[in-house]
């Protein structure tokens, strides 16, 4: 079982009773810091988003189950008061706990289900190179997004490939995917689709920059549609890190290479996923 399969099942087991990051992180075999930035990347969601959902989820079924209060069902799903339920429930559905009881069904809702992550249908994960790489001055267009929320990607890919291929002082031809953490945040990530530059002269104006540090890299290939990449990353992040004695760099989370070998019209070919090492 991958890492967050572990941290999954621990979840799913555990509805009943307040469970911490460290306890998740722990059954996982992760850190804290690891976990949270994983758990996104893989998922699609947040440790505390998908806690949130799953509770608020079964708090429906249970709402028009009608067997208990109101109020039971709000202590059940792990909130203190009829409010904050009631504040939290709304904010998941756009309605109240009670407008659902009296409606009595769930079919205009979209409840969270459980992650299924099954290990045995993964593609099989060749072994990565490693690489040293200079330091790197990277230039693109940046926008946050919330680990639920990533269908904007794409249409970012859209404008920075108009830009692609004149960005002032672009280093070769190669296009760069980059995850970062929001600082102090674990509900979101920085998603940036980038060159590398020689300089930040003369930069469209909606461009930002990044400077990466000279640093060791474990390099994955990802071949096929793009859409499949979260099973890869699944790989590298739930199994192969975790066993492999190295540790996560930092910065970035994970970097895509895509270079000749990727058609971005069709999105098939290979994509390098790049995972910094500490030294």
């Amino acid at each position: 079982m991958s890492a967050i399969a572990r941290a999954i099942w621990f979840i799913e087991s555990h509805f009943a009773s307040d469970i911490s990051l460290d306890e998740i992180a722990d059954t996982a075999g992760l850190s804290r810091y690891h976990l949270s930035r994983v758990f996104g990347l893989i998922t699609g969601h947040s440790i505390s988003g998908y806690i949130r959902g799953r509770r608020l989820s079964r708090a429906a079924l249970a709402l028009i189950d009608g067997s208990s209060t109101i109020l039971q069902v709000a202590l059940d799903a792990g909130y203190g008061s009829h409010e904050a339920f009631t504040r939290a429930f709304r904010e998941q559905f756009g309605m109240t706990p009670d407008s659902l009881r009296k409606q009595g069904h769930v079919r205009n809702l979209v409840l969270l289900e459980p992650i299924r992550m099954d290990d045995n249908r993964l593609p099989k994960l060749d072994a990565p190179r490693f690489e040293t790489r200079a330091a790197m001055l990277l230039a693109g267009l940046a926008e946050t997004y919330a680990h639920e929320a990533t269908q904007g990607i794409p249409s970012l890919w859209q404008r920075f490939n108009q830009h692609f291929g004149f960005i002032p002082d672009q280093i070769g031809n190669v296009a760069y995917g980059v995850c970062t953490q929001e600082p102090g945040s674990t509900e979101s990530f920085r998603y940036m689709s980038a060159a590398e530059i020689g300089s930040a002269d003369n930069l469209p104006e909606d461009f930002t920059t990044l400077q990466l540090p000279a640093q060791r890299y474990a390099v994955f290939t990802h071949r096929g549609h793009i859409s499949g990449i979260s099973a890869t990353v699944q790989q590298i992040f739930g199994e192969w890190l975790p066993q492999s004695g190295h540790q996560h760099g930092g910065t970035p989370d994970m970097m895509e290479r895509y270079d000749d070998r990727f058609d971005p019209r069709t999105g098939m070919g290979v994509t390098e996923i790049w995972i910094p090492l500490k030294a």
